[in-house]
């Protein structure tokens, strides 16, 4: 069985807005190791439209740093799940999941291959709930946002975890990855 990898930038007060961390070419570098672990990516409507807008090509105006070429190659190729009930479709190496969302990834899950990864906030705290994510890595910037999303706001139940690794990055970014105790 695959496992399912999530990975989130978080501020320190909990903010997971893809605008309030700071990015750099050593985190694009690890958002590129996170990537290739897995064999698809598992995306909700909101994660899927943001990453397509800024990655497809040839969305890319050029204007980005050379360094956030790897990462723009590697999502653009990767095959993609989106999991939405208000898309008619989708393409970009894509697939619309639908139907029972526990259902639909334990079968996913159960295909063979190194992994599965998902990103974004509304979608992973539905994993979350149906405990369905193998491991979680939080990706903590140094700074206070103020506002929000937050990180599982409303989960329903504590996630016990526990600490697996830590990398600190030049910038004073700290990724935390967990699995689940028990």
């Amino acid at each position: 069985m695959r496992p399912l990898r999530y990975s989130i930038n978080v501020t320190l007060d909990g903010c997971c807005d893809h605008r309030a961390g700071s990015a750099d070419e050593e985190l694009h570098r690890h958002a590129v190791e996170n990537l290739n672990r897995a064999d698809a990516l598992l995306f909700g409507r909101v994660t899927y439209e943001m990453m397509e807008a800024a990655f497809r090509p040839p969305a890319r105006t050029g204007a980005d740093p050379s360094w956030t070429e790897p990462f723009a190659r590697t999502i653009d190729a990767a095959r993609k799940y989106v999991v939405s009930a208000t898309l008619d479709r989708v393409d970009w190496n894509a697939e619309l999941v639908r139907g029972d969302l526990g259902s639909a990834v334990r079968r996913l899950k159960e295909e063979p291959g190194k992994g599965l990864f998902v990103g974004g906030v509304k979608l992973p705290l539905a994993l979350a709930e149906l405990g369905l994510i193998d491991e979680y890595e939080f990706v903590v910037h140094p700074r206070v946002a103020g506002h929000g999303p937050t990180l599982f706001a409303g989960l329903s139940k504590y996630l016990d975890l526990k600490l697996v690794s830590r990398l600190e990055f030049g910038s004073g970014v700290v990724a935390t990855r967990y699995v689940p105790r028990g």
